[in-house]
């Protein structure tokens, strides 16, 4: 079976970036006994990466890159915002663990927006956080296996996500 909009598809691969210095560095490894599943056309991968698996099979080998403008693009200055440190207190208390440089962190915006923000400074009245994605601005390179392909079930397609090994266990 090939890989098509609305087959569940199962793999493993590597995913290496290219650094500042021109260096690869190993940024994923999902391997064969705990492989990636997602529904083809719903992933919510870069297209791109769909685009370049589109029309493979089961045991299929892939190898590709995906520049920076069509994977994550590149890094938005407005993503970087600071935010008042009172907002991080739990329970009228801040959790000093949870507020390191680098962390990340799960934020909902105003309109209810799921982001991850990293922590990029602490000051003593704010926090400085980059919601840009970690990937962003960089070139990504791809090398693995086509594990399987399926049909979708339709309760899949309705909620957008894989359901058993690889997926949402509900």
């Amino acid at each position: 079976m090939q890989i098509t909009d609305e087959k569940v598809v199962t793999l493993s691969y590597e995913l290496t970036v290219t650094d500042a210095d021109g260096q690869k560095e190993l940024i994923e490894t999902v391997e064969n006994d705990d492989p990636m599943a997602f529904i083809q056309g719903m992933s919510g991968l870069p297209e791109s990466f769909e685009d370049n698996i589109e029309g493979l099979s089961e045991g299929d080998i892939f190898e590709f890159s995906i520049p920076a403008e069509e994977g994550y693009g590149e890094f938005d200055p407005t993503a970087v915002v600071e935010l008042p440190k009172d907002i991080f207190k739990v329970d009228g208390e801040y959790v000093e663990e949870m507020l390191e440089v680098g962390n990340y962190l799960p934020m909902t915006d105003d309109t209810g927006n799921q982001l991850n923000g990293r922590i990029i400074e602490v000051k003593s009245d704010s926090v400085k956080m980059d919601f840009n994605h970690p990937l962003v601005g960089k070139e990504m390179f791809f090398k693995g296996t086509i594990i399987g392909v399926r049909d979708a079930t339709q309760s899949e397609i309705e909620h957008g996500h894989v359901h058993g090994v690889g997926g949402v266990q509900h």
